[in-house]
């Protein structure tokens, strides 16, 4: 199953039951959109001002493959079903902890065009979820969440040129910084109805992010 939870180290959180929340319909999201695309279907930078991306935290990202091309596999029945670069994206995706030593992965969802996940970045010891905009005064970030994306991301690209397979990302990515627990369950929701909104989504890119 690619909404996939995976452990993760919190303190002081007391997790709501998420199959309750789901089957009493109890979570609701935002259906107000800003725009998230310029050009065609470029990302605008979605990087919050000044803000170290690399202090502990909980990011809500989206990353979505050239003009929303369906790289990854398709929607049967409400059901993802991954062709071998989808399997490769899973793979390389649960795999991130191995070179990235500070994360932990929550929840994720691989879908025809683009991924959605949950990242914890635990660098060093403070609050579970990520406080107001720090400003990064030592220059360029490094272990950040930035760094995640781009390793992954080029982990896909190397595997399908070293294997002639035609694939391309999209520039960029989206990111959301989670601020609490309500938030964290709310996208959570979102991220495993995602197969099930899929066939509103397809044709609406602003949809793709909450």
């Amino acid at each position: 199953m690619h909404c996939s939870p995976f452990l993760f180290s919190w303190t002081n959180v007391e997790t709501q039951n998420f199959a309750s929340l789901r089957r009493n319909n109890l979570v609701r999201y935002n259906k107000t959109m800003p725009e998230k695309f310029k050009n065609k279907y470029t990302i605008k930078s979605a990087r919050l001002k000044g803000y170290d991306y690399s202090q502990n935290g909980m990011y809500f990202v989206t990353i979505c493959t050239k003009d929303r091309e369906c790289f990854f596999g398709e929607i049967v029945n409400g059901r993802m079903i991954l062709n071998e670069i989808g399997k490769i994206a899973d793979q390389f995706w649960r795999e991130i902890p191995k070179h990235f030593p500070f994360v932990n992965l929550d929840i994720y969802q691989i879908m025809p065009n683009h991924i959605h996940g949950i990242i914890e970045i635990i660098n060093v010891e403070t609050q579970n979820f990520a406080s107001l905009p720090k400003r990064n005064t030592f220059g360029p970030q490094s272990k950040n969440l930035a760094s995640i994306i781009r390793g992954f991301k080029v982990g896909v690209k190397k595997y399908t040129t070293k294997n002639d397979i035609f694939f391309f990302w999209q520039p960029r990515y989206y990111d959301h910084i989670i601020r609490n627990e309500s938030e964290l369950n709310r996208i959570r929701e979102y991220i495993c109805k995602n197969s099930d909104n899929w066939e509103k989504d397809r044709n609406n890119p602003e949809n793709l992010m909450m």
